[in-house]
């Protein structure tokens, strides 16, 4: 939205105050989320100067429609997340249209994108949307109400902005869909991913990393494996939410409940790629899940040892398949079961980090400051992974091997190879980097 606005003539700022237009695009996926998008739209809508425009955007409008405006007074125009592209006719039409609401019955996203480039950009890395909309059932999921069924970009789209990237110096490409492993199914591939794949390594081949998020479980084909074995850019990362591993719970989740599937793919993953570092997701407190089937998951989490894991307690969405359920777990209870499942993969991670201490990792850097640069390792994804801490001033976008000396839970401290060192700036010797960090 802000490319198209800033084509059409429009300049971003960062003070809302000194701003014509407000734009907030919202998340409308659980009630957390949903709460903190009302209450910016809130905070703003009360401060609003004469003149000034407020738009709400996003999953939260596309979901509840003209209900937002209603319990928000001063909200200017709505426009939801499967015709995000119409941005500019909803800002002109305020004031001409009252109010301007852009919630066609669009059954799924737009692909008429206005040459917008479907990448967000951060320092090195640039995360590339290959997919909108979700076909899976899962019963707590409310994407598909929001964004509708999947719909693959075409393979040329991507490759065409992938290069762009590249042109731009960008170091990481992380693809991105709410299913990754879909890609392609609605345009007739057969393993569109793996196939999509080969071609982005001919295509950048300046790129160093291609990151893969988001792979639904029982579609991680043997074909992705080859790739990812064959492929030296595709990292050896993959993110599976698995959601939760007791086939009562699967069920009621609507999720696939081969509990033999994961065992034998993730086995297999090993086997193929020894060094691969695999993610996964985990919510707690889901409907009449019991203590019994609580401790299934904490005994497949220290068997399994994963070496990402986030956790999420179970959030209760009307609408949802899950909505007959109800949400019968206590709230005390589901902070429990979260804590006791972080504090087993915290210990996990930290044995896990260990064994890298004495060994060497490429690491991208991010940032600075106070003598301290951060980057990443291949084995973790930004935002959500751990950090590689090292003393000196590394300039934002370099890769350089760091020897890795010290481990915490979730972050490794090292230090650059003695023959890289020449490309530091003068350090700068603290005390405690972790104080510091």
């Amino acid at each position: 939205m802000a490319q198209l606005l800033i084509k059409s003539g429009y300049k971003s700022v960062t003070d809302p105050d000194h701003a014509g237009v407000l734009i907030v695009n919202t998340c409308g996926f659980i009630a957390t989320t949903k709460e903190e998008s009302r209450n910016v739209l809130s905070e703003l809508a009360g401060k609003k100067k004469n003149g000034q425009i407020l738009i709400a955007a996003g999953c939260l409008t596309q979901r509840y429609g003209a209900d937002v405006p209603r319990d928000i007074p001063g909200i200017d125009g709505i426009l939801g997340t499967r015709r995000w592209m119409d941005i500019i006719d909803v800002v002109a039409a305020v004031g001409r249209v009252n109010p301007p609401y852009q919630l066609p019955e669009s059954l799924t996203v737009g692909s008429d994108e206005h040459g917008a480039l479907r990448a967000s950009v951060q320092g090195a890395s640039a995360y590339l949307k290959i997919a909108d909309g979700c076909r899976r059932p899962c019963a707590f999921c409310a994407i598909p109400l929001i964004k509708g069924t999947t719909v693959s970009r075409p393979v040329e789209s991507i490759l065409a902005e992938a290069r762009i990237l590249e042109e731009r110096g960008i170091r990481e490409i992380i693809l991105i869909a709410q299913d990754t492993t879909d890609y392609g199914y609605d345009l007739g591939l057969k393993n569109g991913l793996a196939q999509l794949l080969k071609k982005l390594t001919d295509a950048v081949p300046r790129v160093d990393w291609i990151r893969v998020m988001y792979a639904y479980p029982g579609f991680v084909t043997d074909e992705l494996i080859e790739v990812m074995v064959a492929e030296k850019q595709v990292v050896h990362y993959l993110d599976i939410p698995l959601q939760h591993i007791h086939p009562a719970v699967l069920k009621r989740m609507h999720r696939p409940t081969n509990v033999d599937w994961v065992y034998q793919t993730l086995a297999k993953m090993r086997k193929e790629i020894p060094d691969l570092a695999l993610r996964t997701t985990f919510i707690v407190g889901y409907p009449g899940e019991t203590e019994k089937e609580f401790r299934t998951l904490l005994d497949f989490i220290g068997e399994m040892r994963f070496d990402k894991v986030g956790a999420f307690k179970y959030s209760f969405e009307p609408g949802t398949a899950a909505e007959p359920l109800g949400d019968p777990v206590p709230a005390e209870v589901k902070e429990q079961r979260f804590n006791r499942l972080m504090e087993k993969q915290q210990q996990i991670s930290l044995e896990i980090n260990k064994t890298f201490v004495g060994r060497k990792l490429d690491v991208l850097f991010e940032g600075n400051g106070q003598g301290v640069s951060i980057g990443r390792s291949y084995r973790d994804a930004p935002e959500i992974d751990g950090l590689v801490l090292v003393k000196g001033e590394i300039p934002t976008g370099h890769m350089l091997p760091v020897q890795m000396d010290e481990a915490m839970p979730y972050d490794l401290v090292g230090i650059i190879v003695r023959k890289h060192q020449a490309r530091l700036k003068p350090k700068t010797e603290i005390a405690g980097i972790d104080k510091i960090y």
